[in-house]
């Protein structure tokens, strides 16, 4: 019979314990839930609830259990229920009756939050730390490419000229949020939910903000009853991860176009790529590929997540035991897939001299011809139908916006003429671009900066 048993006069049929039993994937969280006990314990010796000696006597058999499970020599079933009962049933065989006061003023519905959110914490701070390494390789190849000119896209169509290290540092931004979300996410979850018990709090005269202390908790939650059925923290994390498999997914997609015959932008490295079976020439981005399709995976934990809890009252409901697999399934996808991108990324080149055959399609500096028009006093409405004209024309004859010859100019539009276009090569466009958060290399230069400014804050 279960720790619970008392109330029951028959033990739980097999098929019901073995779909009742959350061991099987909460026993990763072994050293939280002992941490967990061990704060406890040490809390209830302090305010008086158990003496000293029962505490020591506790606290010594919970670090035997915990090296037995780190060695091996226990291994746990589906008769244990979960991570907090077979680690309980063990502490009373391996230390006997004193072993039974470990669960006083608490109840494994607040032990199942403090595990969850001491576990999260940990997984956050190495996912921000991941994080930081592909900033750091994101930086090191924005520097790299930072005067490399390369084709900037709206609508997949060529749009204007654009550094590659510019689309670097864009990217940088979408990573700089995923770790302050993250940041966010880790402030609000950092409450200790023990001591709230199985809703209504305990008669016994407990310590909740020694605990908190103990388990390096900024606080004990507020109210019992939120703080056993709270999973707002789960879907927080889950939801930040998926934004950030977003992000990996969008840069992903793009490694694959450009990993394109048809582009042939970047040589992504040997050791991520695979061959074909059948065709011997094929050398496929599938890492590139993979890495898109685990964003559905994520996903599908976030949702899973949201459905389990739509419609569940306070307080606790067993429906809970499935917030577990998703969040676990979602931190190693997410820490996977970040450790993978940034090793890619470090070993992908960008092929200069293929992108460079692009530059001269699309009439990518179109818009600075227009800007320029209207710095000379044409309003911008006049001098972006202007440019139409003239690309209009260059696609009649064959020709790029600069090879217009003065009489063609003059057809379009008496104002035009070479002496008022200036310099308006593909290099000097982008140059020019120097407003903040543009593309010039010069201020490319600046985001880059900033960035490393921001990453060394971090690591304060």
């Amino acid at each position: 019979m279960a720790l619970w048993g008392g109330r029951f006069e028959k033990d739980m049929d097999q098929i019901v314990k073995e779909f009742n039993a959350s061991i099987g994937f909460d026993q990763r969280m072994y050293n939280e839930d002992i941490d967990g006990s061990i704060a406890h314990v040490t809390m209830l010796a302090a305010q008086g609830i158990v003496t000293e000696e029962e505490s020591r006597q506790i606290i010594d058999g919970l670090e035997k259990i915990r090296e037995k499970i780190r060695s091996g020599e226990i291994v746990f079933t589906v008769e244990d229920e979960d991570i907090h009962m077979g680690i309980e049933s063990r502490l009373i065989e391996e230390i006997g009756e004193v072993g039974k006061k470990l669960h006083t003023a608490r109840s494994r519905n607040d032990q199942c939050q403090v595990d969850g959110r001491l576990y999260l914490k940990e997984q956050i701070r190495t996912i921000v730390a991941e994080l930081i390494e592909l900033e750091e390789v994101i930086l090191r190849k924005a520097e790299q490419y930072a005067e490399a000119i390369t084709v900037g896209f709206t609508h997949i169509q060529h749009a204007q000229p654009i550094t590659v290290g510019f689309v670097f540092m864009a990217y940088f931004q979408m990573f700089r949020r995923d770790i302050e979300r993250l940041t966010d996410t880790y402030e609000r979850m950092d409450l200790c939910p023990l001591g709230a018990c199985a809703l209504a709090g305990t008669t016994f005269p407990t310590d909740r903000a020694r605990t908190a202390e103990l388990l390096g908790f900024r606080a004990p939650t507020e109210n019992a009853m939120d703080s056993v059925s709270d999973r707002d923290y789960a879907i927080e994390f889950l939801s930040d991860a998926s934004i950030s498999m977003t992000h990996i997914s969008r840069w992903a997609e793009e490694f694959a176009w450009w990993n394109t015959s048809e582009f042939s932008y970047i040589a992504i490295d040997d050791s991520f790529c695979t061959g074909s079976s059948i065709m011997p020439q094929k050398k496929n981005p599938d890492m590139a590929e993979l890495l898109r399709g685990k964003s559905g995976r994520v996903y599908g934990d976030l949702m899973q997540m949201l459905t389990v809890l739509k419609g569940t009252p306070l307080a606790y409901n067993k429906d809970f035991q499935e917030d577990k697999e998703g969040l676990f399934d979602a931190v190693d996808t997410w820490k996977a897939c970040i450790r993978i991108f940034a090793k890619m990324l470090d070993k992908t080149e960008f092929r200069m001299d293929q992108i460079e055959k692009q530059l001269s399609k699309g009439f990518l500096n179109a818009t600075d011809v227009a800007e320029h028009l209207a710095m000379e006093g044409i309003p911008f409405r006049e001098a972006h139908n202007i440019v139409g004209h003239m690309v209009k024309a260059c696609e009649e004859r064959g020709c790029q916006l600069e090879e217009l010859d003065e009489e063609s100019l003059q057809a379009i539009d008496p104002r035009l003429s070479r002496e008022a276009l200036g310099d308006i090569s593909i290099p000097a466009c982008v140059s020019a671009r120097k407003s903040f958060g543009g593309t010039a290399p010069d201020e490319v230069r600046r985001q880059i900066r900033v960035g490393k400014n921001w990453l060394e804050t971090l690591k304060d």
